[in-house]
């Protein structure tokens, strides 16, 4: 028996702290803003995208930060705001769709399968983005996928306030070009690793032999290889306001 198919979206806010802190002061867009630290203390909570052409990252020392680009704006940032506006995203999300998941405070998978047999799933993925921008006026990007792996990484290919959506079938088509730092969950060790090996792109770590790849990274090998391939089977876990707090 042949399953039915699967059409999981991934819901990414663009910068959302920088996007809030723009809301509140229009004059500060097309500038280098940086939310967290003051440029001599602290930790880069978010940047513009204007500010990440100067190679600053989320995570950095702030100091760092302020050598790369004297000029950029640091702001302390307001946490209340940042939650006022994620339970206005959270809302509009839980308002339209049956079973979605709050991976973090700007981040949204959202289950649509099924709701194919009633409309079209892409129009109703792009009008419900059209939506939260318009009631929030954030920028927000979307992927959309038959899984969760592949509409994240069609999301941070889609950004900044973009969308792209992969057909079903068309997962390595869509995958292989890309760099292998693009999988989730692969940080810098493990890229070292793979470029050590002579793998650099998603298509050379899929067409690598499985036991190649658990020779160097043991069980997370295998990990790997399926993700290189489009294979993921998580599901998207129903989300509650009690379940969050707890």
């Amino acid at each position: 028996m042949q399953l039915p198919l699967r059409h999981i979206a991934h819901f990414d806010l663009d910068a959302f702290f920088v996007s809030v802190e723009l809301l509140k002061n229009p004059s500060l867009k097309g500038k280098p803003v940086i939310v967290g630290g003051d440029g001599q203390r602290g930790i880069v909570a978010a940047c513009s995208y204007e500010a990440r052409k100067f190679g600053i990252e989320s995570a950095m020392p702030a100091m760092a930060a302020k050598r790369l680009c004297p000029e950029a704006i640091f702001l302390k940032g307001s946490y209340g705001d940042y939650s006022k506006y994620s339970r206005m995203v959270t809302e509009i999300i839980a308002g339209a769709v049956p079973v979605y998941e709050k991976a973090s405070v700007d981040e949204f998978y959202v289950d649509l399968s099924g709701m194919d047999k009633f409309f079209g799933v892409r129009q109703y993925t792009r009008e419900l983005r059209e939506k939260i921008i318009s009631e929030t006026g954030l920028p927000i990007s979307y992927g959309l996928s038959a899984n969760k792996l592949v509409s994240k990484m069609a999301t941070n290919e889609a950004k900044p306030n973009g969308f792209l959506e992969i057909d079903h079938g068309q997962e390595t088509a869509f995958l292989w070009p890309l760099r292998v730092e693009k999988i989730p969950m692969v940080g810098k060790q493990t890229q070292h690793q793979l470029h050590a090996i002579g793998i650099h792109t998603i298509e050379e770590l899929a067409k690598t032999p499985v036991a190649q790849l658990e020779h160097v990274f043991g069980k997370w090998g295998k990990k790997l290889w399926e993700k290189a391939h489009g294979i993921s089977t998580s599901e998207v876990e129903g989300y509650s306001e009690q379940k969050s707090l707890s």
